[in-house]
């Protein structure tokens, strides 16, 4: 049963921090599937507020017109951005090992190691 009286739970989040939060412009972001062709377009919106944190709201309309509207609470965005900063971590730390390896097959010796001149 459909009623028509209630508010979306994105809206109601999203109408409780209008005035009371900093929000970042609408960013609007096409991804193409590269395998199907099939296409969806995002619009992605974060809110921050001194006490509570960071919300993000994203909105979806894919290929058949099917909307779908997200808003993210604070401990998903926390979530995500811990998780994005130990891929980062880990990633810099394989590169940094690949050079470290490189520098020592070619023979030469770490900054620690040389000789300062004099």
């Amino acid at each position: 049963m459909n009623n028509d009286n209630t508010v979306a739970k994105f809206d109601r989040i999203r109408g409780s921090l209008d005035g009371v939060a900093l929000f970042t412009k609408p960013t609007t972001v096409q991804n193409i599937e590269t395998v199907t062709g099939k296409g969806e377009t995002f619009i992605v919106e974060t809110a921050r507020h001194a006490e509570l944190g960071d919300t993000i709201f994203i909105q979806s309309v894919d290929e058949n017109q099917q909307v779908i509207r997200l808003a993210l609470p604070p401990t998903v965005a926390n979530a995500i951005n811990r998780q994005r900063d130990a891929l980062t971590s880990r990633s810099r730390s394989r590169a940094s090992k690949e050079v470290a390896q490189a520098r020592k097959d070619r023979g030469e010796l770490p900054g620690f190691m040389k000789k300062r001149k004099k």
